[in-house]
């Protein structure tokens, strides 16, 4: 079973990500928690690029193709050996922050980043994909504060720079891709309190559970 986390900064997919782990682990499961960009050896050093508020000058064709030379390597390198032990993954992002941030955000083809994200992942989209939304005004304020309590508002501060508008073309871009997408896709109302969006998010999984196919 692969499920991932999608969602503007400051949804609360992390938070429910970790106590989606944690049941799981309460339950038996075997889980793997991991996250986009930074998943690898190799994508923690994209991670570092991408998401340093000083390349503000990155172009969306060459964050583009960082985000999918890390998304190559953590699929070949972490999840599809995961998948094959058996191991439920958890990830946070995954091939759909893409085609949202650089398609719906930054202008480019959705369509054409589904293909390439495609190509970069060999073909293996997630069972379940979760959308945590909520209005980016408050994504952003809970952003902010969190960066500025742990210190990560210069190193990974890059998204949460961005323009409110930026962050509105998100959000409409996740809602979009998840209407076109319903069988994989589960829209959370993250508006609500942690332990709300956790009940609703574990319904969900354990419905995917419940369902899962074989991965190669």
């Amino acid at each position: 079973m692969f499920i991932t986390f999608e969602g503007m900064e400051g949804s609360g997919k992390s938070t429910a990500l970790n106590r989606v782990q944690q049941a799981l682990l309460n339950e038996g499961h075997g889980v793997l928690l991991t996250r986009e960009p930074g998943g690898s050896r190799l994508g923690r050093t994209l991670r570092s690029i991408l998401l340093d508020l000083s390349n503000d000058d990155i172009v969306p064709e060459a964050e583009l193709f960082l985000y999918l030379a890390d998304r190559a390597q953590h699929v070949g390198q972490v999840i599809r050996p995961a998948l094959a032990e058996g191991v439920v993954v958890l990830s946070d992002r995954y091939a759909d922050s893409t085609v949202v941030y650089q398609g719906y955000g930054r202008g480019l083809d959705p369509e054409r980043l589904r293909e390439l994200n495609d190509m970069a992942v060999g073909g293996l989209w997630p069972d379940l994909t979760l959308v945590f939304d909520l209005p980016p005004e408050e994504g952003l304020r809970r952003a902010m504060t969190r960066n500025l309590q742990d210190g990560t508002s210069v190193s990974e501060g890059r998204f949460e720079a961005e323009h409110l508008a930026f962050h509105a073309r998100v959000r409409e871009g996740y809602l979009t891709w998840a209407a076109l997408n319903p069988a994989r896709f589960r829209v959370v109302d993250a508006t609500r309190t942690p332990d709300q969006v956790f009940e609703d998010v574990m319904r969900a999984v354990r419905a995917a559970l419940a369902a899962a196919p074989a991965h190669p």
